[in-house]
């Protein structure tokens, strides 16, 4: 009888919930199904109206710095500068090179919000939490995005310290952030076909010939991490047809376009992938790259919302 019993109670599911939540509450709250998702439309009208309260510039444009592209905030003529701990819902980002920071202003006279560093689905947050930030740009107005990341290099034609336009992805984390509940008014079942949009990469394309930067084109495919990948897998990943292998921007993407934003997407490739360089994989090596070539990349970008706020003039 107990066990019949059991048998006909609900499925229950652990719900993410925003980091600044009390943890007793957290625990029990976290036992709701996962067939709403009020908590997280309700806390992104929360931090919307306080980004807003923070500057009267309401830009159009906002892009996600990865490792390899913190410096691009330098470059910014900031209105507003916002730690994370201070938006709500925000989860601290815990990698080096992620400085966990919003800052809107302008780069290259044109209006932008720049997010310094994201959330990783490695360090433990689900994928509604590392996605959360891309929910709430999209509820403050932005209509385009650009991500930024580092990325090991597959394709043998490329070195470290080279950029890649990301012209489409293969999604290797093993979930996919659109599982669960449906998110108010958005589809669930969303077309990736154009994941990327044409106009935005080929503005990418015309940053990087106007400021002579060598730019290579590809597939990324993201894992989950935080392990490196084994060259086995490398080998498997390359006849799959992957370029490049991260462990992020892939979720943010298909989030993107549930929203209805344009997307499109940097990688640096800032170490070659295992079994592929004679030597192991390393997070200082990745760091170090993205030192030497920040201000490559910081002109990548620059140029990038030049031509962008042109065209939108």
């Amino acid at each position: 009888m107990g066990i019949e019993l059991f048998q006909k109670l609900p499925q229950i599911h652990p719900t993410p919930l925003p980091r600044f939540c009390n943890q007793s509450v957290c625990f029990s709250l976290r036992c709701l199904p996962t067939q709403s998702k009020l908590w997280l439309n309700r806390h992104v009208k929360t931090a919307v109206a306080r980004i807003k309260a923070l500057t009267r510039l309401r830009p159009r444009l906002a892009i996600v710095l990865g490792s390899g592209f913190s410096h691009v905030a330098d470059e910014l003529d900031v209105e507003s500068r916002t730690p994370y701990s201070k938006l709500p819902g925000f989860p601290k980002p815990t990698v080096a090179g992620h400085e966990g920071e919003m800052l809107v202003g302008r780069l290259s006279g044109t209006p932008v919000i720049l997010l310094g560093g994201r959330a990783h689905f490695y360090e433990g947050q689900s994928m509604d939490e590392i996605t959360y930030a891309v929910r709430t740009l999209s509820a403050c107005g932005i209509s385009d995005l650009l991500l930024t990341n580092a990325a090991g290099g597959i394709n043998r034609k490329f070195c470290t310290g080279e950029f890649m336009l990301v012209s489409d992805h293969i999604n290797f984390m093993g979930v996919n952030p659109l599982r669960g509940g449906s998110a108010k008014n958005l589809p669930r079942f969303v077309d990736m076909t154009l994941a990327y949009d044409i106009e935005l990469s080929a503005m990418i394309t015309s940053a990087a010939r106007a400021e002579k930067i060598k730019l290579q084109r590809g597939v990324y495919l993201a894992v989950s991490g935080p392990s490196y990948e084994t060259p086995a897998e490398i080998r498997a990943f390359a006849r799959l047809g992957a370029d490049a292998v991260g462990m992020s921007t892939v979720p943010e993407v298909i989030v993107a376009r549930q929203c209805g934003l344009r997307v499109t997407a940097i990688s640096c490739i800032t170490n070659l992938a295992a079994g592929l360089g004679g030597g192991t994989v390393s997070h200082e090596e990745v760091l170090e790259t993205g030192r030497r070539v920040r201000k490559i990349g910081a002109r990548l970008l620059k140029r990038f919302a030049e031509i962008y706020g042109a065209k939108k003039k």
